[in-house]
């Protein structure tokens, strides 16, 4: 039987980790779990709640009192949040930047590892997010690093929302990009970084299939050096 792998896929806001990692899966039939959409569900929950989102203590704590389950889908993962389907809500812009804001707490990424790393045990995953590579499975047999430039990540993301004939909605997705990458880039705990073995794949001038391909083709040639030991 062939070996199930552990895959991260690592890189900043709007490099298309997201789809890449959820097409791969379908194509290798792994399970895609999308760690940045329980981050983005706990930060719904902390909303809602009214809780603090600088105090990581009261985050930790609502995250041991929640259960945040992903259900893979043809169509992607379905996030559920207590049992509520939130995987639309989760997508708007203030869970994305409340996301970001849960994200930097040691207390909150502690309890995340732990919860990620039990789904992904197993091997047969593709895990995408910040950290994968580097707290999150270490050890994991492959290790990409999706990136692109900011201007294009940005453009990216003002078509996703339809807000290219919105110029005030442009500039505030663009500047809250920049915002993100700070933040991902700087924060104390597991800030954004390359895996020292990890493949780098810079997308800004590769078309989505051209990304996949590639993909594909690390994952394929690790399984082959697997299969021949």
């Amino acid at each position: 039987m062939q070996k199930k792998l552990v895959i991260a896929i690592d890189g900043p806001a709007g490099a298309g980790k997201s789809t890449v990692a959820q097409k791969l899966a379908k194509k290798l039939g792994y399970i895609n779990l999308e760690t940045g959409a329980m981050y983005r569900a706990l930060a719904l929950k902390a909303l809602e709640s009214g809780t603090y989102l600088g105090d990581g203590t009261q985050l930790r704590a609502l995250a041991e009192s929640s259960r945040i389950d992903l259900e893979p889908t043809p169509a992607g993962n379905r996030v559920l949040l207590d049992g509520r389907d939130v995987s639309t809500r989760i997508r708007e812009r203030d869970v994305t930047d409340a996301a970001s804001r849960v994200s930097t707490h040691a207390e909150v990424r502690e309890w995340m590892v732990n919860r990620q790393r039990e789904m992904g045990v197993g091997g047969g995953v593709i895990m995408e997010g910040r950290d994968i590579g580097t707290v999150v499975f270490p050890n994991a047999e492959v290790k990409i690093f999706l990136d692109a430039d900011q201007s294009v990540r940005a453009n990216r993301r003002i078509i996703q929302n339809n807000a290219t004939g919105d110029a005030n909605a442009a500039a505030k997705l663009v500047a809250d990009l920049a915002e993100r990458d700070r933040r991902d880039s700087t924060r104390a705990v597991a800030p954004l970084t390359p895996a020292a073995d990890a493949i780098h794949i810079d997308s800004s001038h590769m078309t989505l299939e051209q990304v996949i391909a590639e993909a594909e083709r690390i994952v394929e040639t690790k399984l082959a050096q697997v299969a021949s030991k």
